[in-house]
């Protein structure tokens, strides 16, 4: 084996060891990232680009996107238009046999659309919805798992903070992914739907309708739920339709939802200030992570080892699909037991080279744009599948009365319809470019 191979198999080794040992997943990157640099340089080396680095890497404008959608999301979520979505979704669907769960999904859908954030989706409709689902009388694991899927629906449907960091770390335009998203979402709502009228349908107990609200109250939920909707349409469209950029947009949508809760009167000043305080912690997070994985990257790109693996594959006459899959197949393993952050900002730097090196009778923009949907779908799949799915800690976490094995039970119709969306997405790239080649 190449000396390159054995330099960058172990920097993985000890980065996972690390993981494993609790140790928080920016500084594993970061120590292994450095040793590594410093092993194949020496420390002046390391020193010298740790100078200038992090300041270039923050100072990036495309950056700015992430904390602008994170506090969208958070205003969102403590303006209450997740619980104006939930009831406006309900009172369409409700009134059938799993009407209620339906509608956490439609509803989730919505706000991802002015959230981006798949954990705070998940949050914000544990709080919202799960009191109503447990109420009208629907099984726990299923209530739970319903809203744990749901919860993935905010990274799906755009904006989406994943796909932002995609795009920044392979250089991709955020629009056009935003773009290529948006059908492959549509379809995992649709799926999720579909299953739970289905499951419903051969065990009616575990969801029974909810019943009719007067026609009083349904113009007031109509009225409510219109600038929530207004506002998604803007944040979108506006984006789609080249009047904003991403980063234009997600600051057009802060002040649009600001502006609707304080109309409202349901966003007080510690609403606001604990929404800024959630979006501070979020995007500290977020970019330790990027400096933890910009260091690891400049270390893997010294030992060449990326490069060395594309073309090896590429000179193996491995079939194109074959590969994919079988990265495909690494994703949904690693994103059970990872941080779908992490996971992907560690294994970009090794899968990306590779996946763009093979022939797929697509441009190289093309493939790196049908990768990243690829690669959001099968981090929507880790989000809820055994044995660590972050969104089914999350609910856990609200649900402590549900044993978290009922809500792993709950998620798995859902992820059976997971599994055919990304087949369909892989074997059918035009779903996921079919909007950028519309619109661009």
């Amino acid at each position: 084996m190449a000396p390159e191979f054995i330099l960058a198999g172990t920097g993985f080794a000890v980065l996972l060891l690390l993981i494993a040992l609790r140790a928080p997943i920016a500084l594993a990157m970061l120590l292994v990232g450095a040793g590594g640099y410093v092993h194949i340089l020496d420390q002046a080396a390391l020193f010298n680009y740790l100078k200038t680095t992090p300041y270039h890497l923050f100072a990036n404008y495309t950056l700015s996107v992430i904390p602008l959608f994170i506090l969208m999301g958070a205003l969102a979520e403590r303006g209450g238009l997740a619980r104006d979505l939930f009831t406006a979704a309900n009172l369409v669907m409700g009134r059938r046999p799993g009407g209620l769960a339906m509608s956490v999904i439609g509803a989730s859908a919505a706000f991802g659309a002015v959230c981006g954030s798949s954990v705070a989706t998940t949050a914000t409709f544990g709080r919202a919805a799960l009191p109503e689902l447990l109420r009208g009388g629907y099984a726990p694991g299923f209530a739970t798992g319903t809203i744990a899927v749901g919860g993935t629906l905010g990274i799906l449907i755009p904006p989406s903070v994943i796909l932002v960091v995609y795009g920044i770390s392979t250089e991709q335009n955020i629009a056009k992914l935003f773009m290529a998203a948006l059908i492959p979402g549509l379809m995992a709502t649709a799926f999720y739907i579909a299953a739970i009228w289905l499951w419903t349908r051969l065990r009616p107990e575990i969801g029974p309708p909810a019943p009719r609200l007067d026609p009083g109250d349904r113009r007031r939920v109509f009225l409510n739920v219109l600038p929530v909707l207004a506002i998604a349409v803007v944040v979108v469209g506006g984006i789609y339709g080249g009047v904003f950029t991403p980063t234009e947009s997600a600051a057009v949508g802060c002040i649009a939802v600001l502006l609707v809760g304080l109309a409202r009167r349901t966003l007080p000043a510690r609403a606001i200030r604990e929404a800024l305080l959630a979006t501070a912690e979020t995007t500290a997070m977020i970019f330790a992570i990027l400096l933890g994985a910009e260091v690891f990257n400049a270390f893997l790109a010294l030992s060449q080892a990326p490069d060395l693996l594309a073309l090896w594959v590429t000179d193996q006459g491995f079939p194109p699909y074959g590969v994919l899959v079988t990265l495909l197949l690494t994703y949904i393993v690693l994103g059970a037991v990872m941080d779908e952050l992490a996971m992907i900002l560690l294994t970009l730097p090794i899968f990306f080279p590779v996946v763009t090196a093979l022939d797929f009778g697509m441009t190289t923009e093309e493939t790196a744009i049908w990768f990243g949907i690829l690669v959001l779908v099968v981090v929507g799949i880790g989000l809820t599948a055994p044995p660590v799915g972050l969104n089914v800690f999350v609910v856990s976490a609200i649900a402590r009365d549900v044993p978290i094995a009922k809500t792993y039970a709950g998620v798995l119709p859902f992820l059976a319809t997971d599994v055919v969306r990304l087949a369909l997405c892989v074997a059918f790239p035009a779903l996921s470019l079919w909007l950028v080649r519309a619109l661009t």
